[in-house]
């Protein structure tokens, strides 16, 4: 369940007076997502029928700090054309809020769904949408460093101690072993830009084989471009619990994102290897959840092991195997 801050009816219709909206008509707490209080709002519209936003609460995992960021990169995706739900300004030109304690933005509603069997012509959707961001972003003057870099993979695996081998016996011994080849081999001249960084199948808004939107940025950081597209390849061409990579999902995935974007020789030679420090992050990250969440937490607590298997597999692959040529 993603709402982790309650909010009474009256105290959302006093916060809407700010916004050139109607008044509050209904608010549903949104189950997905891990990071945030999420509703989704239903107001009357000020021509007809109904409005519809996102008014979301930031709970500890998201720093206030970085909303500034995130508010002028989604302005600087959709004014170039980019389909992203942007942050909304009050009556006063304010997007930044405080409600129920936390801080609190409206943003605007995108229709869609999420798929959770993606086939290969939504793979390659989703693989065109992701070129067509990293040529919107071009541009964008701001930076923000990636916390979850080669450097905060050792860092989480160090807090992770011998937590690691209470999920799978070994698994500590499989990270440091990763980690030392990552040290040598991670690509350290590849172009760089403003990347998404999470892009989930569930952070994807699609009517049948269309995205309609890319929603959740709140990962969004300055690192290495195709480092991008190897998180998507993860997340979209694999069983959920990692048993099973589907080939036919990878070649559409890369061939949509090379029709809109391209990939260099040299990104093509180290995908590999992003694949593989991708797939470790997700382990370490899940694995840190996993010690750290108590059982009966609101939290859904994700099977790191999922991660360990599209890890082993990466490790034996080769490039033409992910690429789809």
């Amino acid at each position: 369940m993603a709402v982790y801050t309650h909010v009474p009816a009256e105290d959302m219709a006093q916060f809407l007076t700010r916004y050139a909206t109607g008044p509050l008509i209904s608010a549903k707490g949104i189950a997905e997502g891990v990071e945030n209080s999420n509703y989704l709002v239903e107001t009357e519209s000020l021509t007809s029928g109904t409005d519809r936003f996102i008014l979301t609460l930031y709970e500890k995992r998201v720093d206030e700090a970085d909303l500034p960021f995130f508010m002028d990169l989604l302005d600087h995706l959709g004014a170039r054309g980019c389909r992203v739900p942007r942050f909304i300004a009050d009556r006063d030109g304010v997007k930044l809020q405080q409600l129920g304690g936390r801080p609190a933005c409206l943003i605007e509603f995108l229709s869609g769904i999420s798929v959770t069997e993606p086939t290969p012509a939504q793979s390659a959707a989703a693989g065109r949408a992701l070129g067509e961001l990293h040529i919107a972003a071009q541009g964008f003057p701001a930076e923000r460093r990636n916390t979850l870099d080669l450097a905060g993979w050792h860092d989480l695996a160090g807090r992770c101690g011998d937590g690691l081998d209470s999920i799978a016996p070994g698994l500590g011994a499989r990270v440091e072993q990763e980690l030392a080849w990552l040290d040598v081999h991670w690509p350290r001249d590849l172009d760089r830009s403003v990347i998404h960084a999470d892009l989930f199948p569930d952070n994807v808004l699609m009517h049948g084989d269309e995205v309609t939107g890319l929603i959740d940025f709140y990962f969004s950081c300055t690192d290495i471009r195709a480092y991008d597209l190897a998180i998507t390849h993860g997340a979209w061409c694999f069983a959920h619990d990692g048993s099973h990579y589907y080939a036919d999902r990878g070649a559409a995935l890369v061939g949509g994102y090379v029709q809109t974007h391209g990939l260099s020789d040299a990104e093509r030679a180290a995908f590999p290897a992003l694949c593989r420090g991708a797939a470790l992050r997700f382990l370490l990250t899940r694995a840190y959840d996993w010690i750290n969440t108590p059982p009966d937490a609101m939290v859904t607590r994700k099977d790191p092991l999922a991660y360990r298997r599209r890890l082993d597999f990466y490790a034996q692959a080769h490039p033409a195997e992910l690429l789809g040529a």
